[in-house]
């Protein structure tokens, strides 16, 4: 019995849609998600897989169809039938794939503002200062300064004509600045707006609970804490907390991105762009710079470690650098020690007598100990 044309189309269309949802589903094709806002973006692109599964599998299969059906036979040498074209079918290959495209560009705009802050942050915001603090470097880091006071956030829009876009130069990478390109803050008013990514709306005018500023440069990320005045090569963050990052660029466009976060953000010479997120997978991962910024592009990379809350702060103290007001003695200078005192905490681990130790005659023991 010959199968009607009707019942064979809607066969094949159930067995596409059914292929293409689990491919959707199960492409494999994402990393391991390690942020709050990772299963939205891995749900949008498993939606865009699906959908381009099932156009593949249309297109290709009427396709191959088309080649072994309507091939020319043998002995066959008449012309093919004369089509003029199809407007009904011609409307429905034009109509399906651009509601398609409209509802994907609907659902994606949903998608960024669940994810993006929407705007520059308010007009009523006002500076942090922060105190002077002396930074300290792990071995892996190759720069190290002296934190002075300054503002962290832009603020106060409402400034003099021709300071109203400056923006407060962060000064862990003043070594390093192109001082040709000048740092500008938020100025909504005069239509300065930097792009900005996170949070969700629910989370919108909260504040973060870890603030760090980003700084790229050809070719090594710098990251900043304000709050505690360290300075590091790689990226620190804790588990369940909002982590807000402050990003430029000090030379030219750079691209900070994290495949496991989903995220990228751009690093503009010039401008401050924000990019905000909740980390929520213990491990390490790498960050990437996903612009094309010079020779050694593909060597700009650098890892972000996501610790336990106790953890990023057993790291963090022991980042900050000790001041001299925790050591009296090396306040006092060398030449000002007589030799038992500048020796005397290294003469037990040494096992030399104990009257050494007290500080007695040195230079004799010394003058009496026969050369080698």
């Amino acid at each position: 019995m010959k199968v009607p044309n009707t019942i064979t189309a809607l066969i094949i269309g159930v067995v596409v849609t059914l292929l293409s949802i689990w491919y959707g589903q199960n492409n494999g094709l994402m990393p391991v998600d390690a942020s709050a806002q990772a299963p939205r973006i891995d749900q949008l692109f498993n939606v865009m897989m699906g959908l381009s599964t099932g156009l593949f599998l249309i297109v290709q299969g009427a396709l191959l169809y088309s080649l072994f059906a309507f091939r020319q036979r043998q002995g066959d040498n008449t012309d093919a039938e004369p089509i003029h074209g199809n407007v009904p079918l011609e409307i429905l290959w034009t109509a399906i794939p651009s509601a398609i495209v409209l509802w994907l560009a609907v659902y994606s705009f949903d998608v960024y503002k669940a994810v993006d802050s929407g705007g520059p942050p308010p007009m009523t915001q006002t500076a942090q200062v922060v105190p002077a603090k002396t930074l300290a470097m792990p071995a892996n880091a190759a720069i190290a300064a002296t934190l002075p006071e300054t503002a962290t956030e832009s603020a106060q829009t409402d400034a003099p004509p021709g300071k109203a876009n400056q923006q407060p130069q962060d000064p862990a990478t003043e070594t390093v600045r192109n001082q040709e390109v000048p740092q500008r803050r938020e100025a909504p008013g005069t239509g300065v707006v930097s792009p900005s990514i996170g949070p969700s709306s629910q989370e919108r005018g909260k504040a973060p609970e870890v603030a760090i500023n980003v700084t790229g440069l050809q070719y090594a990320w710098i990251f900043t804490y304000p709050d505690s005045g360290v300075v590091s090569a790689e990226l620190h963050v804790p588990t369940g907390q909002e982590v807000k990052l402050t990003i430029s660029a000090n030379d030219v466009i750079h691209a900070f991105w994290v495949p496991e976060f989903r995220l990228k953000q751009d690093a503009i010479p010039g401008r401050q762009t924000r990019l905000r997120f909740t980390p929520t997978r213990i491990g390490t991962y790498p960050v990437i710079c996903a612009e094309l910024c010079g020779a050694y592009h593909g060597a700009m990379r650098t890892k972000v470690i996501v610790q336990t809350p106790g953890e990023y702060s057993d790291w963090l103290q022991s980042q900050v650098a000790t001041t001299p007001s925790e050591q009296p003695l090396a306040m006092v200078p060398p030449q000002e020690r007589s030799p038992a005192e500048f020796l005397a905490p290294y003469l037990g681990r040494m096992g030399l007598p104990d009257q050494l130790q007290s500080g007695e005659d040195l230079s004799a023991m010394a003058q009496s100990t026969p050369a080698a």
